[in-house]
């Protein structure tokens, strides 16, 4: 098995998760990590959407295409018999509009917004195929898609462009036990999403019409329990909540 099959098998049955790959399949570059992230995304089906994020305005984005297979509309209910790490990241979503197919010239910041048509507040679930994936290099996880899960997205708002999302809070609820932020690590999230179109999306045949781009938490990752009632709030974009059940 190679390290795909082997990411693959852990999706399907949890108890197959690894502490890392073997060291022959490690990927130790991210031209590695991605190749590996994208084959499995082939045997996962349609890509409905991406995540991108980066952990400081002036770093480098890191990005993984979202099977639409787990992508839900709030309020959500998962069942938590198929889960076993609930991991909770609050983050804002933008929808596309139109495709944004590659192409030679990059496109532009003003082409991107104009592509942008809605930003949601969501939800991404974290389900890593490794036991532990804070002991994982990060090219391992590049390869496991960052442990991505599932992803829930509430109402859209088109009149995003007025948001202020710098100074932006987010309230974060899971059972009841709230913390707050301010802001997005990545500081402009926009930045995030015109690299995904120019570059982390052109081997998919670049970002479409329909698909999410979620931008990274602005919370950290928070583990929920099972049975748990989880709940976001951005003041300028709304509630979006999610139950395991």
């Amino acid at each position: 098995m190679d390290a795909a099959d082997l990411l693959l098998a852990a999706r399907h049955d949890p108890a197959k998760r690894l502490a890392d790959l073997p060291d022959a399949l490690r990927p130790t570059e991210l031209a590695t990590a991605y190749a590996i992230q994208h084959r499995i995304m082939g045997a996962l089906g349609a890509i409905g959407g991406w995540k991108v994020g980066a952990p400081g305005p002036e770093a480098p984005p890191i990005c993984a295409p979202l099977p639409v297979v787990g992508i839900v509309a709030s309020p959500a209910r998962l069942p938590t018999a198929a889960t076993h790490m609930r991991g909770i990241e609050a983050e804002v979503a933008f929808r596309i509009g139109r495709d944004l197919p590659p192409r030679a010239t990059p496109y532009s910041r003003e082409e991107v917004v104009a592509a942008m048509a809605t930003a949601h507040p969501a939800i991404e679930t974290l389900e890593s195929r490794y036991l532990d994936m804070d002991k994982v290099a990060m090219p391992s996880n590049v390869a496991d898609s960052q442990g991505h899960g599932g992803f829930v997205y509430g109402p859209g708002r088109a009149d995003w462009h007025g948001i202020d999302f710098v100074h932006e809070t987010v309230e974060q609820a899971i059972d009841g036990a709230a913390i707050q932020r301010t802001g997005n690590p990545a500081g402009d999230m926009v930045r995030l999403v015109v690299w995904l179109a120019n570059v982390g999306s052109a081997w998919s045949g670049g970002l479409k019409a329909g698909q999410f781009v979620t931008c990274g938490s602005w919370t950290g990752k928070t583990l929920a329990g099972a049975n748990a009632k989880v709940r976001v709030r951005f003041p300028s974009l709304g509630e979006v909540a999610l139950d395991y059940v």
